[in-house]
């Protein structure tokens, strides 16, 4: 049976109050701890136009803010959203009349915004970007470039370790040293001149960076992400994708591109958010100047942000949230899938349990030569095979399939979400043939681990057959060169699991060229204390 979330579901609404844009996320949370993104909108605003010269929000720009909010509070509402929190960034807390927004706010859109500081917006911006990656151990930098602040911080997977805010952004230097009726290009002398600002007003953050040494960039907002777009077109010819990486001679190139043209060319260009073509060139300067004076060798993007890490934040004062601080994010975004679906948790932590015994057993007498990445894959695959039951039983290992390749799993690449969701396609008989599209679309290499990992797993799925965890512990014995024999001992006996593992006897051969013996050492152990037992009765 399928465990079921306890408690009610709650929706939820985050909006992000940006100075160039407001976005606005909508999800339901679960008691279990997983959640279900409901929407995500996006509407540019420049609510910092015009502000940073004279330090006052302009009355335009708050009106089309409060209205845009009024809607997004409507569309949260709509979804069942018993709760909307906001936050507003750099150009609501440097305003001079921010009391006047945040009435109007309050009045319009019935939401009582909350103004972050510099640092707090860094916390949340790391948060969310840092929740949908895979680091590990490696050190990173994350940079945010705003419309009126860029955000710095520098941590790994788990933590940061410095957090900085710049008065800094795409829209604040735009009306500082570009002239608003100039379509033209931006010519070298006006560039140098914001780098120069840039260099100045970053130098001490920059110093400090430096001695940290990150290796790689991680960079949000509309800024990084519109110009590693472009660079994708001119590099990749294809738009970006979330596991795209780039030099940065690669995106100095894409920046000169872009700031040789005309606005009105520039709006054209694929890739680049025709709203953002006024604004880019301001705020690749900040980027170009971080990367160049750091001497970064890697960048990628994330389409991440605050109202990610606003989430996140809300998560982790939930009770129900508990368990889940010690998982990394791909642990995380797996078991939020499989609760989502109501998989039957025991059973696949069974399964997962025997096929990793199985996983590690053959690698010792080299029936494969697979490691620690391929092991985690195969545990996520076990803990994920049967989710597709959630639609219909019949056929569910294709539902299964769609789920897992569908679900946005966060943490890892495109490769690696193909070989988990193509092992839990196949862990039913048959096994993978190479006329199944779905197997055929793989690399070669990655056809090979899902033949193995794919095997492994069809042996645990049987010997938890009746969802009964009865086998307590299952390892592959190499008998000679030809044969293998599967030891298992059982809790007590269990006529289906031992009759079903059998059934996978001439998958096995054909995967690994062995045959498969199945021994139940239970049974063994037992035959011998009663021999002992006779024994020394007759004594």
């Amino acid at each position: 049976m399928a465990s079921e979330p306890q408690g009610p579901r709650k929706v939820v609404g985050f909006i992000d109050l940006g100075t160039n844009s407001v976005r606005l996320l909508v999800v339901a949370v679960n008691a279990n701890a997983s959640y279900t993104v409901l929407r995500r909108d996006k509407e540019v605003v420049r609510l910092g136009e015009g502000e940073f010269n004279s330090q006052r929000l302009q009355p335009e720009a708050m009106e089309r803010a409060a209205l845009v909010c009024a809607k997004f509070r409507q569309l949260a509402e709509s979804c069942g959203a018993t709760e909307v929190h906001a936050v507003a960034t750099a150009a609501s807390r440097e305003a001079r009349n921010k009391n006047v927004f945040l009435g109007r706010l309050k009045r319009t859109a019935k939401l009582d915004a909350r103004v972050v500081s510099g640092k707090e917006e860094a916390r949340l911006i790391y948060l969310g970007v840092a929740g949908g990656l895979k680091l590990g151990e490696r050190k990173a930098l994350f940079v945010d470039i705003g419309g009126g602040s860029t955000e710095l911080i520098h941590g790994d997977q788990h933590a940061y370790d410095y957090l900085e805010t710049l008065r800094l952004g795409a829209i604040r230097i735009a009306s500082e040293f570009l002239d608003p009726k100039d379509g033209g290009p931006v010519g070298g002398r006006e560039y140098n001149r914001i780098r120069k600002h840039v260099r100045n007003r970053g130098i001490r953050a920059i110093q400090r960076l430096r001695a940290l040494d990150p290796k790689i960039v991680v960079g949000s907002s509309g800024t990084i992400e519109n110009l590693c777009d472009v660079t994708a077109h001119r590099v990749l010819k294809r738009p970006l994708a979330p596991e795209d990486t780039f030099t940065f001679a690669q995106l100095r190139k894409t920046i000169e591109f872009l700031r040789e043209l005309p606005l009105k060319e520039r709006k054209k260009v694929p890739g680049l958010n025709p709203t953002r073509a006024d604004i880019i060139v301001a705020g690749s300067a900040i980027f170009e100047t971080l990367l160049e004076d750091l001497d970064v060798k890697e960048i990628r993007s994330s389409d991440r942000g605050l109202q990610d890490g606003l989430l996140l934040d809300y998560l982790s004062r939930q009770e129900h949230f508990e368990p889940f601080k010690e998982l990394s994010i791909r642990e995380r975004s797996v078991l939020r899938l499989g609760r989502l679906c109501q998989f039957d948790e025991d059973h696949a932590r069974n399964v997962a349990r025997i096929a990793l015994e199985l996983f590690d057993s053959a690698r010792l007498i080299g029936l494969h030569g697979m490691g620690e990445s391929e092991r985690e894959l195969l545990e996520y695959a076990a803990l994920l095979h049967d989710i597709g039951v959630f639609l219909s039983y019949t056929g569910h290992q294709a539902h299964s399939h769609y789920f897992i390749k569908n679900a946005d799993l966060l943490g890892f690449n495109q490769e690696e979400i193909d070989v988990v969701a193509t092992t839990a396609l196949f862990h039913r008989k048959p096994g993978p043939r190479k006329s199944h599209p779905d197997f055929a679309a793989l690399a070669p290499a990655q056809q090979e681990t899902v033949m193995v990992l794919a095997m492994l797993l069809r042996l645990a799925e049987s010997l938890d057959r009746c969802h009964s965890g009865f086998v307590r512990e299952a390892v592959l014995r190499a008998i000679d060169k030809k044969t293998v024999a599967l030891e298992v001992k059982l809790r007590q006996e269990a006529p289906l699991e031992l009759w079903g593992v059998k059934g996978q006897e001439k998958g096995f051969r054909k995967t690994f060229n062995r045959k498969l013996v199945i021994e139940d050492r239970t049974q063994a152990k037992k035959n011998a204390r009663a021999a002992s037992e006779f024994a020394e009765t007759k004594d």
